[in-house]
C-alpha cells in the first residue's frame, strides 16, 4: 500500500502545473493586450514556461511512481527547470547594443545558457512530441556543423558552436524565430479560445447541430461526423483531439446504424483532420502560413474557403455512396435543428465576431482575444450554460496543457528553419526536387505529397508545414505556382500524415474508440481524404486559388475540380447511382485524369463525358431498381 505522504508528494508537481498553466494564460493574454514586452524578451520567457510546464507535467520516468526511480526523476527535472530559468534570464537581460557582442561575440557564459536552452528544449520535444522531430533538429545542427565534411554538393560552410548559438539564440532566426512568434502569440491564443468552447458546451452545441441537420439523411451519424468535424475541428487545432471529441459520439452511433468499424473509424478521422482546413481559425499553420508569405490572414482566409468546401464535399460523398452500398437509412431519433438552435444560438456569436474581426484584418491574438471574452460573455447569456469560476480555470488550464506541444514543436522546427538559412541548404534541396521530378510539376508534387507523408509520421501538422515549406515551396515558385497557391498546396499536404498508413494517428485515435484495426481504419481515412490530394493538384494545374478579377477562371477550376472529385469517386468505389462495370471505372478514371492533367478543351471534352456517364449510370439503376420492383 502506497505512502499517504509520498501519494501527497507526487501530487505537488501536478498542482505546481495547474497554477502555472493558468498563470501562463494570464500572462498570454496580458501581452496580447498591452505588448508590452518586447520580442527578444517575451519569447524566450514563453518557452521557458513551457518547458518548466513540460517537465511538470511529463515527468523524466513515468512510472512506478513511488520509487526510487521516479522521485530521483523528479529531482533530475528540478534541475532542468532551474536550468532553463536561469538561461531564460540570461537570454532575455541579454544587451545587443553591447559594444563586446558586436565585436567578440557571444561569451561563455551566456554560450552555456545558449546550449542548456538548446538541450531542454529538445528534450521537452521528446517528451511532448517524439524522438523523430528531436532527431529532425539535430540532424540540421550536425549540418550546419559540420557540413563543410560532406560532399560539395550538398556541403555547407561549417559554423563553429558560437556561430550556431549566437544565431539560433541570440537573434530571431533559430529557437525564437518566426515559428515561435506564431505559437506564442496567435496559436495559444487561439488554442485557449478552443478550450472555452469546450468548458462552455459549445462543443456539443456543434456536434448536436450536425446531427439535426444531417441525421435523418442515409447514413446521418457519419454525415453528422463531417458536418461537426468541420466546424469544431477548425478551431481545435488538433486532428487528434477532434477525433477522439467527436468520434466518442458519432464512431458508435455510426457502427449502430451498421458501418463497419474501421469505416467509421476512418469517416471520423478524414473528417476531423479536414478541420484543420476549414476557415475561419485553421489551425496554426495558417497563421504561420501568413507571416512566410506576408499577405494578410483574411485573403488566406477567403481563398481557404472554396477548396475546405470542396474536401468536405469530397468526404460527404464518399461516406453517401459508402451508405448507399451498404443500403443504410438516416436515424430515427434526432432533435429538430429549431430546438437545437434554440438552447445553443448564442454560441454561434463568438465565431461570427471572430469571422468578422479576421475579414476586417484585426490583429490575430486581439480576434482570438475578443473570442475568448465572447465565448466567455456568451455562455453567461443563459442560465443552462452560465459558466463558474472552477470551470473558467479549467478552461485557462487545458488551454496551456494543449499549447505546450505546439510550443516547442514550433521551436524546435525554428532550428530547422534557422539552419536552412544560415546554411544556404534550401537551394541545393530544390535544385535536387527539381533534376529528380525530371521538369515535371506533376512529379515533383508527387515528391512533395512523399515528403510530408514521410515527415508527417514524426512531426505535428504545423511543423511538418513550417519544415516543408522552407524546402519545398521554391521549388513550386520555380515551376511557375504562386506563392500562395505553393504554400497552399504544402499546407494542404502537410495535414495528410494524420490519415496515411502506415502512420495515421487521427485514424489510430478512432480505431482505438471503434476498437477495429489501426491499419484497415487508416486505409479507409486515405481513401475518405483524398481530397488532400486532389484539390491541392488543381490549385497547381487549374487555378483553384481566387485571383482578384479573374472569375471566370476560378469557376470554372471550382467545376473542374467537383466533376474530378466526382469521377476519381466513382472509379475508386465503383459505385454512384448504382454499381459500375469495370469498364465504365476506368472510363471514370480517364476522365478524372483529364481534370488533372489535360488543357482546358480537354477538360471541358472530360466533363462532357462525365456527364453522359453520370446520366448512363442513373438510368441504368433506375431501370434495376424499377425491375426488382
Amino acid at each position: 500500500m502506497p505512502d499517504p505522504k509520498s501519494s501527497i508528494l507526487v501530487d505537488i508537481p501536478l498542482k505546481i502545473a495547474a497554477v502555472a498553466a493558468i498563470a501562463l494564460s494570464f500572462f498570454q493574454i496580458w501581452q496580447g493586450i498591452t505588448a508590452e514586452i518586447s520580442a527578444p524578451v517575451f519569447r524566450p520567457i514563453h518557452l521557458s514556461w513551457v518547458i518548466v510546464l513540460v517537465l511538470l507535467t511529463h515527468p523524466l520516468f513515468k512510472h512506478q511512481q513511488h520509487s526510487l526511480q521516479f522521485k530521483l526523476g523528479r529531482l533530475i527535472d528540478t534541475l532542468f527547470a532551474v536550468a532553463i530559468i536561469w538561461s531564460t534570464w540570461r537570454i532575455a537581460k541579454f544587451d545587443y547594443d553591447d559594444i563586446m557582442f558586436l565585436i567578440e561575440g557571444v561569451g561563455e557564459t551566456d554560450k552555456l545558457a545558449g546550449c542548456i536552452t538548446i538541450v531542454l528544449l529538445l528534450e521537452a520535444t521528446r517528451r511532448t512530441v517524439g524522438m523523430v522531430m528531436v532527431s529532425i533538429a539535430a540532424l540540421f545542427l550536425t549540418y550546419a556543423m559540420y557540413g563543410n565534411y560532406l560532399p560539395a554538393a550538398i556541403a555547407s560552410s561549417g559554423f563553429p558552436l558560437e556561430d550556431i548559438i549566437r544565431f539560433h539564440i541570440f537573434s530571431t532566426n533559430g529557437v525564437y524565430g518566426a515559428p515561435l512568434a506564431i505559437a506564442a502569440g496567435v496559436v495559444f491564443i487561439f488554442v485557449l479560445f478552443g478550450a472555452f468552447l469546450q468548458v462552455t458546451g459549445a462543443g456539443n452545441f456543434f456536434i448536436d447541430s450536425a446531427f439535426a441537420i444531417a441525421g435523418k439523411y442515409r447514413g446521418g451519424p457519419a454525415k453528422a461526423s463531417v458536418i461537426s468535424s468541420a466546424a469544431l475541428g477548425s478551431i481545435s487545432g488538433s486532428a487528434i483531439a477532434n477525433t477522439v471529441t467527436t468520434g466518442s459520439l458519432t464512431i458508435p452511433m455510426m457502427k449502430k446504424l451498421g458501418y463497419k468499424p474501421e469505416q467509421a473509424a476512418g469517416i471520423e478521422a478524414a473528417a476531423s483532420t479536414g478541420g484543420q482546413i476549414m476557415p475561419p481559425v485553421m489551425g496554426a499553420g495558417a497563421f504561420v502560413m501568413a507571416q512566410f508569405t506576408g499577405i494578410p490572414y483574411s485573403e488566406i482566409l477567403i481563398v481557404s474557403i472554396m477548396p475546405a468546401i470542396l474536401y468536405f464535399a469530397c468526404t460527404l460523398l464518399y461516406v453517401h455512396i459508402m451508405a448507399c452500398k451498404l443500403g443504410l437509412k438516416g436515424m430515427d431519433n434526432y432533435e429538430k435543428l429549431k430546438v437545437v438552435m434554440e438552447r445553443g444560438w448564442h454560441f454561434l456569436v463568438p465565431l461570427v465576431l471572430i469571422t468578422a474581426l479576421l475579414m476586417m484584418s484585426y490583429s490575430p491574438v486581439l480576434v482570438g482575444i475578443a473570442g475568448c471574452a465572447a465565448i466567455l460573455i456568451a455562455s453567461m447569456l443563459r442560465k443552462h450554460s452560465r459558466i463558474t469560476l472552477p470551470l473558467f480555470f479549467e478552461g485557462m488550464k487545458q488551454g496551456a496543457i494543449l499549447a505546450l506541444p505546439i510550443s516547442v514543436a514550433c521551436a524546435t522546427a525554428g532550428i530547422v528553419v534557422g539552419v536552412v538559412g544560415q546554411t544556404g541548404i534550401g537551394l541545393q534541396f530544390t535544385q535536387f526536387l527539381i533534376a529528380l521530378s525530371g521538369g515535371y510539376l506533376f512529379t515533383a508534387l508527387a515528391l512533395i505529397a512523399l515528403a510530408a507523408v514521410i515527415l508527417g509520421m514524426g512531426l505535428p501538422v504545423t511543423a511538418a508545414y513550417i519544415v516543408l515549406s522552407i524546402m519545398a515551396v521554391p521549388t513550386l515558385l520555380d515551376f511557375g505556382v504562386s506563392l500562395l497557391a505553393a504554400h497552399m498546396i504544402v499546407f494542404w499536404l502537410s495535414q495528410t500524415s494524420n490519415v496515411t498508413p502506415p502512420i495515421a494517428l487521427a485514424a489510430f485515435a478512432g480505431a482505438g474508440i471503434a476498437k477495429s484495426s489501426p491499419m484497415q481504419s487508416a486505409v479507409q481515412a486515405f481513401k475518405l481524404a483524398q481530397g488532400f490530394f486532389l484539390i491541392p493538384m488543381m490549385m497547381a494545374f487549374s487555378g483553384l486559388i481566387w485571383v482578384d478579377g479573374e472569375v471566370g477562371s476560378f469557376a470554372f477550376a471550382t467545376l473542374a475540380t467537383i466533376a474530378l472529385i466526382i469521377a476519381f469517386a466513382g472509379s475508386i468505389e465503383g459505385y454512384m447511382f448504382g454499381y459500375l462495370t469495370k469498364a465504365e471505372r476506368l472510363l471514370w478514371l480517364a476522365a478524372a485524369a483529364c481534370m488533372v492533367l489535360g488543357t482546358p478543351m480537354i477538360e471541358v471534352a472530360a466533363m462532357i463525358v462525365l456527364a453522359v456517364l453520370l446520366a448512363w449510370n442513373m438510368r441504368k439503376a433506375q431501370s434495376l431498381k424499377t425491375s426488382s420492383a
